[in-house]
């Protein structure tokens, strides 16, 4: 008998993704990657979005506590150009979720039913997605395919319907996140314009010589293309051994997280190597690790680049760490599904086919 899952919870801020993520690791429950749902389906493009389109705003995961983010993500929504359609249970709560599971399904399952709706995104993260997978129309999802946008929490949502349906799902920006001018242009090139691109960190040295921020760090070298998929750390592995994780043979295995302890990282790691996800990884890109320090007491603690060695290094594919993803302002839009070539010395990420068509 499989060991009982162990529960651990885990606190995020609501700027970034809500109140608080479960994550459920099944180390005994993993199954051979090649035996997942979704690995044989061939990719699924949305049609890619214009100015004027309607974008409707759901909420699949966790309780907003206060009106402002409402607000807040409509304004940036019509400020990229597009109309707002609230999803009917948008503003519920059940608990600290955003309603009921069979609430958030059923607005994800009605938008994208919707004919008067080309694009769905998530206003904000927190905890509770995976309890909505087994409740989504996948079958109808793939016969009216939509751009879904999201991060953090959204990792399951993201994940598990690409893994299902073959759609490119986007790790993007949230309705209530901040959409600065590198957000936004990203945004646009890759959901909107549907070019190659070329994804790499800001340029700007922010006027010092050195520069701290937007750096990478090649862990090794080299090139390597597949399709990318990943999101957040803690999200991504609470989904191993499930129907509804992302084919990852030949993957692009992104990742990025916050507030988590260095100790608890390295275990939500070392439950996907055991789960088998890093045996035939193409490449590995790491984001942002924001606030995800030793903890207080946690004498002769590893660091997090001890970690992140100690895991990818003898994998002998390429990776680098540092990329302009997760929970800081600055945030590329990665196509989740689409195929990307890594360039693990220049720190870079080529999106090599329109992720939307």
């Amino acid at each position: 008998m499989a060991a009982v899952p162990h529960f651990t919870v885990r606190r995020r801020t609501l700027l970034h993704g809500g109140a608080a993520a479960l994550a459920l690791p099944l180390l005994g429950l993993a199954r051979p990657l090649h035996a997942q749902p979704g690995a044989a389906l061939a990719s699924l493009r949305a049609r890619r979005l214009q100015p004027g389109d309607t974008i409707a705003l759901v909420n699949p995961s966790g309780a907003i506590y206060e009106r402002m983010p409402y607000e807040i993500a409509r304004e940036n929504i019509e400020a990229l150009g597009f109309k707002v359609r609230e999803a009917p249970h948008l503003r519920a709560r059940y608990g600290h979720f955003a309603g009921t599971a069979e609430q958030r399904a059923s607005d994800i399952n009605a938008m994208f039913a919707d004919p008067g709706v080309q694009g769905i995104l998530a206003v904000t993260g927190g905890s509770g997605g995976h309890r909505i997978l087994p409740l989504i129309d996948y079958a109808a999802i793939r016969r009216t395919p939509k751009f879904l946008g999201g991060f953090s929490d959204l990792t399951a949502l993201v994940n598990a319907v690409h893994a299902r349906t073959g759609l490119i799902t986007f790790h993007s920006p949230m309705g209530a996140s901040e959409w600065n001018d590198f957000s936004v242009r990203h945004f646009r090139a890759m959901v909107m314009d549907a070019a190659p691109l070329l994804l790499s960190n800001p340029q700007d040295k922010e006027d010092a010589l050195a520069p701290k921020a937007n750096r990478i760090t090649t862990l090794r070298g080299g090139r390597a293309q597949g399709p990318l998929v990943g999101g957040n750390l803690a999200v991504f592995s609470a989904l191993a051994g499930s129907g509804h994780w992302p084919r990852l043979d030949g993957a692009i295995l992104f990742l990025e997280d916050i507030n988590e302890y260095i100790y608890r990282v390295d275990r939500m790691l070392g439950t996907l190597q055991l789960a088998g996800a890093f045996s035939r990884l193409a490449g590995v890109v790491l984001g942002a690790f924001t606030n995800c320090g030793p903890g207080d007491g946690n004498y002769g603690t590893l660091t997090l680049d001890e970690v992140f060695d100690d895991y990818f290094k003898p994998l002998g594919v390429p990776v680098y760490s540092g990329a302009s993803f997760g929970h800081i302002r600055r945030k590329l839009t990665l196509p989740v599904g689409a195929l990307a070539e890594i360039d693990a010395d220049a720190g870079t990420l080529r999106v090599l086919q329109p992720p939307v068509a």
